[in-house]
């Protein structure tokens, strides 16, 4: 139940996928949780099966005036913000159909089409910088905020150059380089914000069956949440970390 003592959480592109079950914790922790959406319809109808501590709020991480009116509207219901979730993301620009490999065979340096990278990267890292300045005030607000980038273990530079593992090949131009640059930008923004009261941390669902892949991942959306459920929830102050299911700790 909603009430004046409700922590605020904003979590971008939860209307489906992990993000939703992002938002889902949230509000059952006592959370008021902005569903952000790119669709407000969208966002409505994930908020109505969320409850009454669920708010749809129309944000396209793209579109820097919906970004202004949601920093705007929370600012003017709350004052604060204590979590920012910067969960949106695509893994392509939509204008082509295939399988996983099809797809991933397409985003590879040497073939990568350039307008589709641009059009990745202007959600996964731009998009995601861009509301993250919006906010920086209203967290700055909050006793202990937080801010929790939704990212891949296939940004890690470092697992990417281990021949062990197996995952290092579909480290694309488009997509995983876009995970690595909000690698880059979760490190810098720890180094900067470091001895204030904002915590950042990045954090991997894993493999996850979604949208993103197709629908082709080896781990539900229920189990790969897990970890960055409890990374959103997590208020014991750790910051500039990168954690990944079974909370590992992945390197940058």
């Amino acid at each position: 139940m909603k009430t004046e003592k409700n922590k605020v959480a904003l979590v971008t592109g939860a209307n489906t996928g992990v993000g939703f079950q992002i938002a889902k914790a949230l509000a059952e922790n006592n959370y008021t949780v902005y569903v952000g959406a790119r669709n407000l319809e969208k966002g409505k109808n994930a908020a109505s099966q969320l409850g009454e501590n669920a708010i749809a709020i129309e944000l396209d991480v793209t579109v820097e005036n919906t970004i202004k009116l949601a920093a705007k509207a929370i600012e003017k219901e709350h004052g604060l913000l204590d979590l920012l979730v910067n969960n949106a993301g695509i893994s392509n620009a939509g204008t082509r159909q295939g399988t996983m490999e099809e797809m991933l065979a397409a985003q590879m340096p040497s073939v990568a089409s350039i307008s589709e990278m641009k059009a990745v990267w202007n959600t996964n890292v731009f998009g995601a910088l861009a509301v993250t300045q919006a906010f920086i005030p209203l967290l700055r607000n909050a006793p202990s905020p937080r801010i929790v980038n939704v990212s891949s273990g296939l940004g890690s530079l470092t697992m990417n150059q281990d021949p062990s593992n197996p995952y290092r090949k579909s480290f694309d131009v488009v997509y995983g380089a876009s995970k690595a640059a909000m690698n880059a930008i979760t490190v810098s923004l720890a180094n900067e914000l470091e001895g204030t009261n904002i915590k950042i941390n990045a954090v991997s669902p894993g493999f996850t069956a979604t949208a993103l892949n197709n629908f082709q991942g080896t781990e539900s959306v229920e189990e790969g949440s897990k970890e960055p459920v409890r990374v959103a929830l997590d208020e014991s102050g750790v910051s500039g970390q990168f954690t990944g299911p079974n909370q590992e700790h992945f390197p940058w």
